[in-house]
């Protein structure tokens, strides 16, 4: 810490040494300074406020219906982006600022100054903003700000019917290509249905369900083919002789007689109440009625064999050929022989169907998956459709939404005015300034010289400086006539020291007299 504080007075007292150079620069530097800050010249700030009004009555109307666009966020975006190159250019035109522009580079500093210089600003809770330009020239000021104000309004309008069109124009050719990638999709699902028929089924069964519906008809079919089979077998023999024929016999005996045609039915029911007796009660409404209907048909059977014994009584030699009951066989054998073509008919049929239905099974994963996929695309490109016409709806709505006031609002609040005095450059602040930089330019110069020149005041420095042996030091005795020259020395910087703040201190005052004066 000594050694510090030792190296810092050595400073000190080099720079001290060469304090006539430091203050003769002190003076140069602050002669410029205040000769640079009196010749800037005065600028002139003219300004204008706009207020952005973002609320309007339409919007809580049309919530819903049409787009509501974030209008704060828009106007924020376009103040920060006002001030950009094709603005400038505009603006350059408009205010006639270009008049004295003769070359390019001329043009293009234009250009830069008024980027630099423009300012905008805003509070953004009051969407309130400022336009503001500083120039030598009141008049070229005020232009420059009436035309930003007009760039600025104007340019939110456009940008506004703009997005709306573009996205209108958007939409729809969107909606075109839906249109056709809609129609392409309808085209291939159709293609398929009219390839595929048999899947289609208008009470909604699966094809499992198709094939146990078509088991349980082939099985029912080739039991009525069985029973009609027997039923035209039991004819037969009984027409060929191998049934006995029906002569007079007692009453007692009619159980043993034997009608192909009513017995066959009568089998049939007993079959169909074993089944129903296995499943219900005694009962049971099916059980009751079958057991009412075998009922039904034995006495049908009693009553044919009874009217059979009369006419046999009656002709006791007629033939077997002429007999009735021969005859009647032999239609019942005709319509025993058409009802088994007929079954066996819907038994092939329903095999057929078993098969072809058992064949299609094998490949229906397939057809159902790519069935799924054709109707998840159709119903994709059909809502994506609707959704875009919708939009475009809500698009058109925008617009007419826009077109009718629905954005912002832009109210001038106060004009473009140029101030009646200038607005900078502040030479009350700069001077002193000036002062400091003079100040602190002296103190640089003789420290440089300091640096430049070295002084050694101790031996200690010198000899660890140079790094030899130091033998002696021999001081110098200060007579009457060196501190006379010395105190002459200092009373001289002194006054030229405090000449130089008096004198920045008079030109503060002159300006502050002058502008208490012209306010």
């Amino acid at each position: 810490m000594e050694e510090i504080l030792q190296q810092a007075r050595s400073i000190l007292r080099a720079t001290w040494k060469h304090r006539r150079l430091g203050m003769l620069f002190a003076w140069l530097i602050g002669a410029v300074a205040a000769g640079v800050i009196l010749r800037i010249p005065d600028k002139y700030e003219a300004s204008a406020r706009i207020f952005v009004d973002t609320q309007s009555i339409l919007k809580p109307l049309m919530s819903g219906l049409a787009v509501q666009p974030n209008i704060d966020q828009q106007v924020m975006m376009l103040s920060r982006t006002l001030i950009s190159r094709p603005n400038i250019e505009k603006l350059i035109r408009m205010s006639d600022a270009d008049l004295n522009v003769k070359s390019k580079a001329e043009q293009e500093d234009l250009i830069e100054r008024l980027t630099k210089t423009l300012e905008i600003k805003s509070t953004n809770r009051d969407n309130l903003y400022t336009l503001s330009y500083r120039d030598s020239d009141p008049t070229k000021a005020q232009r420059v700000v009436q035309s930003l104000v007009s760039i600025f309004v104007e340019s939110s309008l456009g940008g506004k019917r703009q997005d709306s069109e573009s996205a209108r124009k958007f939409i729809e050719d969107q909606i075109r290509n839906y249109e056709k990638k809609l129609e392409e999709a309808e085209s291939r699902l159709k293609d398929f249905k009219l390839h595929n028929l048999e899947l289609q089924t208008a009470d909604g069964k699966t094809n499992v369900d198709r094939l146990g519906d078509i088991a349980l008809m082939l099985e029912k079919s080739r039991l009525e083919l069985r029973e009609a089979e027997n039923s035209r077998d039991a004819l037969r023999r009984q027409i060929v002789g191998e049934e006995p024929v029906l002569l007079p016999e007692s009453p007692g005996a009619d159980a043993s007689i034997s009608l192909p045609e009513i017995d066959g039915r009568i089998e049939a029911q007993k079959r169909n109440l074993d089944a129903l007796l296995q499943k219900y009660t005694e009962k049971h409404p099916d059980v009751i009625g079958t057991r009412r209907l075998i009922k039904d048909l034995e006495e049908q059977k009693r009553e044919e064999i009874i009217s059979r014994r009369k006419f046999a009584q009656a002709n006791p030699g007629t033939g077997i050929s002429n007999n009735p009951a021969f005859q009647q066989l032999k239609v019942s054998l005709g319509e025993a022989e058409a009802s088994v073509a007929s079954l066996r008919t819907r038994v092939n049929e329903y095999e057929a169907r078993y098969k072809r239905t058992k064949e299609m099974m094998k490949s229906m994963p397939q057809l159902e998956a790519e069935y799924t996929q054709l109707n998840r695309d159709y119903e994709i490109h059909k809502k994506n459709y609707e959704q875009l016409v919708s939009r475009r709806e809500s698009a058109e709505l925008t617009g007419d939404l826009e077109s009718a006031g629905g954005g912002a609002d832009f109210r001038l609040i106060d004009p473009p005015r140029v101030s009646s005095k200038p607005v900078a450059p502040n030479r009350l602040v700069l001077l002193p300034l000036g002062l400091l930089l003079a100040i602190g330019g002296g103190l640089f110069a003789a420290f440089v010289a300091s640096q430049l020149r070295p002084v050694f005041f101790d031996g200690k420095s010198l000899r660890d400086q140079t790094g030899l042996p130091l033998l002696g030091i021999i001081s110098l005795l200060e007579n009457e006539a060196r501190q006379k020259q010395e105190r002459a020395s200092l009373v001289r910087f002194m006054l030229a020291g405090g000449a130089l703040i008096v004198t920045y201190g008079a030109g503060v005052a002159i300006l502050t007299y002058l502008s208490q004066r012209a306010a």
